[in-house]
């Protein structure tokens, strides 16, 4: 249980080649999880790797009224034109650039991880931050500018994700 919810994440990988496109299932829960498989409807999907869209339905089963992440310096609509998406949200954040800024490298995933946090709500911003924190400088004991690097980049990713 991680800031009072039981998570619950893991990877799918397909019988592709080596770098193609993996779908990961997420679930976060009040409630202890007691299912371990894909998800068909989800509420909210994260595109790391802006290039999917067109070659990955990324928004299959997709409510209407779910949402959606993508990294990209492309505005919300005009993500919501190419994937020709009726209804849901449509939410944007250059992960990609805030990391590279911050962290001195490509590593999307923790600009990613606020702009979720402030899209869904599901955490407080502030709570989450300090349990990255300590989590990473568990992590990276020898290297504090990787921990900095980090909590910048979440910081930036969360107050500059935008949304239609």
């Amino acid at each position: 249980m991680s800031l009072g919810k039981y998570i619950q994440a893991f990877p799918e990988y397909g019988a592709e080649r080596m770098g193609a496109p993996v779908a990961s299932f997420n679930r976060i829960s009040a409630e202890p999880i007691r299912v371990h498989c894909s998800i068909s409807e989800p509420d909210l999907v994260i595109v790391l790797d802006p290039t999917l869209m067109g070659k990955v339905d990324v928004i299959a089963g997709l409510d209407k009224n779910g949402a959606i992440i993508i990294n990209t310096t492309e505005t919300a609509a005009a993500v919501r034109q190419t994937l020709k998406l009726q209804g849901a949200k449509v939410y944007t954040v250059d992960a990609s650039g805030i990391s590279r800024a911050t962290i001195g490298r490509e590593i999307p995933n923790t600009p990613m991880l606020a702009a979720l946090v402030k899209v869904s709500g599901l955490f407080d911003f502030e709570t989450m931050l300090k349990d990255t924190e300590g989590k990473l400088k568990k992590k990276f004991i020898s290297k504090p500018e990787v921990v900095k690097g980090n909590l910048d980049a979440m910081r930036r990713a969360y107050s500059e994700v935008k949304g239609e």
